[in-house]
């Protein structure tokens, strides 16, 4: 039985940007009672927030959930005064603007500038700079048109390699790309958090559904942890259903 169960977020808990079903809270207040529980994407701590913090039913044990936003360049904690943040590492102006820019000349040598968009394309988290193909406020049903197999985001991550050398590029969700500091994905998040959670690796799972070369979620299995990929939160659902029935 592992110590603590991971997790993307976008399409493996939810829906991209979408809060929790019922079903999918449950699901995760059951964890709460046999293992541990980290939830690390791409999005900032307001997401977390509205799609996972909130929608958690009262019987849940916070104190044993671990949130990390930005791809885990964040991690939050529940106590007695409610969600904390443990760390957060931020990037310099001069860098933010040397990644917006690369983001527009980008655009426009793929040839993937979009007619229609919702909302702003270019959103800085802080420590992450996320790129949404659609803008932000995308409808969700035009987001799973525009890249189900993930291969546009494929030609703009490597022409964005070219230009960004010295920082990690990798996509996420329906549309997005996320842009850290080199070295940073969810492999260097995971790693922190096991340093500060004092949970070894190796008691580590980790479920998403980017876990193939150039997905965000690959970095958890090449440094080494047990993961199952998942297509969507109803898998996701079914594979917790198996780790709680076993762990009762």
């Amino acid at each position: 039985m592992k110590q603590l169960v991971a997790f993307d977020l976008d399409n493996t808990l939810a829906a991209s940007k979408q809060p929790l079903e019922p079903f999918m809270a449950e699901a995760l207040a059951d964890l709460l009672g046999v293992a541990d529980v980290a939830v690390i994407s791409g999005g900032d701590w307001p997401q977390f927030e509205k799609q996972v913090a909130s929608r958690l039913p009262e019987r849940a044990n916070l104190r044993r959930l671990w949130l990390m936003p930005t791809t885990g360049t964040k991690l939050y904690t529940y106590d007695e005064r409610g969600w904390r943040a443990v760390y957060a590492e931020l990037f310099d102006d001069a860098t933010k603007d040397r990644i917006k820019a690369a983001f527009t000349q980008s655009l426009d040598a793929t040839g993937f500038t979009p007619v229609q968009t919702w909302g702003e394309l270019v959103e800085d988290r802080g420590s992450q700079i996320t790129f949404s193909a659609l803008g932000q406020q995308a409808p969700l049903d035009a987001k799973e048109k525009w890249d189900p197999d993930f291969a546009k985001r494929k030609v703009i991550q490597a022409d964005l390699q070219q230009r960004l050398p010295g920082l990690s590029i990798n996509m996420g969700g329906a549309t997005s790309i996320d842009i850290t500091r080199e070295g940073v994905d969810k492999a260097y998040g995971l790693r922190k958090l096991s340093d500060t959670s004092g949970f070894p690796l190796d008691s580590f799972l980790f479920m998403g559904d980017a876990i193939f070369p150039g997905g965000n979620d690959y970095p958890a299995k090449t440094m080494g942890l047990d993961t199952v990929r998942v297509r969507d939160p109803q898998e996701t659902a079914s594979v917790i259903a198996g780790i709680v029935a076993w762990g009762k």
